[in-house]
């Protein structure tokens, strides 16, 4: 018997056929920009455009210290998949304020940042990222700003190491 998935889980499942275009291993993410349940835009996390990938070249990792101490390592060689769906947009004149963006994982604060901008309304979260600090900053900001958001999973990213 087929059992029809909701509207979350069926963009989540676009969202994650996206993700395979990805250009860096650590995450392959992706984000999905909806408007009155019609995919309007998509981006997935890549070089810019005539830049070398991390599938290409390798990762071009940098170090980030934590409120608590700890490490984060980020890669800096992509465009985060969140931007590069608003960019996509912006590029074809598509109007995204009033819509929802399903992504990855919890966007990072300068996406989230991006979003807010934006006028996205919505966030449909698939995982949560692994920094939990960082993570915790950015969904302060969607939701001070009145951005909704909520995860479809407890699970957290994961990443490939380097």
């Amino acid at each position: 018997m087929h059992i029809r998935p909701d509207i979350d889980n069926y963009f989540d499942k676009i969202r994650s056929a996206v993700s395979e275009r990805a250009t860096c291993s650590r995450g392959r993410a992706a984000a999905v920009i909806v408007k009155n349940n019609h995919v309007i835009s998509t981006g997935y996390v890549g070089a810019a455009t005539g830049l070398p990938s991390c599938d290409d070249v390798g990762h071009l990792l940098k170090q980030e210290l934590l409120a608590d101490g700890s490490v984060a390592e980020h890669c800096v060689r992509s465009v985060h998949a969140e931007v590069n769906a608003i960019l996509t947009a912006a590029r074809y004149g598509i109007a995204i304020e009033g819509s929802t963006m399903y992504c990855t994982m919890t966007p990072c604060m300068n996406c989230a940042m991006c979003i807010i901008n934006s006028g996205i309304i919505e966030v449909i979260i698939s995982k949560h990222y692994k920094y939990r600090e960082q993570e915790d900053d950015s969904l302060t900001a969607l939701k001070r700003c009145g951005v909704k958001y909520k995860f479809l999973s407890r699970e957290t990213q994961k990443y490939e190491s380097k």
